[in-house]
């Protein structure tokens, strides 16, 4: 019978992870993969059983693939402790695992913001895969590469982005600079055109062409922020090109 792993990253979530921890009970094994935390996330992990691994943090991929060494499961879940599987989701992922054919699935994530579910401005994301030659590629919204096909669950992860509005932009601004370092190392150059398009587009894609207008207000809120966040990555790339950072 296919048992289930879950990787969960953290760093100072213990506001946050009894509710990630509390949704994959679950699963056959729940593994904390922890930077360092200095608040009570590891004792929090402990105390619920979990097995901690502590590594300091230098990019996503590999807090992930450190991670993957020590799961001793066939099938393997990735979850943020701001992430929560319901109920129906749960069925779903247990029925999903006995799919032998399939090497991994896509999960839903609409975005929490302002208090609610944003479902327009959601994506989906490779988080349910077999363990064998899966891993992290990319220093931030790294991707995983699972050779095989692939599915697509139904029901939504519960994401808990919003912790206010300072917050989502400094995340943005925090990942700009990891974004543009991969980019400059891919041999990649930013323009004043970039500058001036590129956020353009991202606003206008997900406002309009996904349809976030549907989602009222906060939509536009993170449709500004979503550009705000191409605009500072590229930003940060015309600065590392020119040696100013």
């Amino acid at each position: 019978m296919p048992k289930l792993s879950v990787i969960i990253p953290t760093y100072n979530e213990d506001q946050y992870l009894k509710g990630a921890l509390h949704s994959v009970q679950f699963a056959d094994e729940i593994i904390v993969v922890d930077s360092l935390s200095t608040d009570k996330t590891v004792e929090i992990a402990e105390q619920q059983g979990c097995k901690v691994v502590s590594r300091a943090f230098d990019n996503f991929s590999n807090q992930k693939n450190y991670a993957l060494e020590f799961a001793r499961c066939e099938w393997v879940l990735f979850l943020d402790a701001d992430e929560r599987i319901p109920y129906q989701l749960q069925v779903e992922i247990k029925k999903a695992i006995h799919q032998s054919e399939i090497k991994g699935f896509k999960l839903k994530f609409p975005h929490f913001f302002m208090n609610r579910f944003l479902f327009h401005q959601g994506s989906s994301v490779v988080r349910l895969v077999k363990r064998e030659n899966c891993k992290f590629e990319g220093s931030v919204h790294e991707k995983l590469i699972i050779p095989g096909k692939l599915g697509q669950l139904k029901t939504s992860v519960l994401h808990y982005t919003y912790k206010g509005f300072d917050h989502y932009l400094k995340k943005k601004d925090s990942y700009a600079w990891f974004q543009a370092e991969q980019m400059l190392k891919k041999g990649k150059k930013a323009t004043y055109f970039h500058l001036a398009f590129k956020p353009f587009y991202r606003f206008f894609h997900s406002y309009i062409i996904k349809g976030g207008f549907k989602d009222g207000l906060p939509a536009l809120a993170v449709a500004a922020a979503n550009a705000y966040g191409v605009f500072s990555r590229y930003a940060k790339l015309l600065l590392l090109q020119k040696h100013l950072k």
